[in-house]
């Protein structure tokens, strides 16, 4: 891995230790809990509602998505 590959995880890392992350995705989490798939009227709600549940999941599994590359490239590298 590269130095510069080195700084954009370490940021990364150093961004998901905060407690300003910490709190964001307690904050989502919250939010994509909080769907009430009773109170949906229509196909073009249950669309918009399933839209916005993809990107929050998105956003949710952004940190593990971002670990398990740095892993995986690390495990490559000490194969090698």
């Amino acid at each position: 891995m590269t130095l510069e590959e080195e700084k954009y995880y370490d940021n990364y890392f150093s961004a998901f230790s905060s407690e300003g992350w910490k709190q964001f995705i307690e904050e989502l989490t919250e939010h994509y809990e909080s769907y009430n798939l009773d109170t949906i009227e229509d196909i073009v709600q249950l669309k918009l509602v399933q839209g916005e549940r993809t990107i929050l999941r998105r956003i949710l599994q952004f940190e593990t998505g971002v670990r398990l590359t740095y892993d995986t490239i690390k495990e490559r590298e000490a194969e090698e």
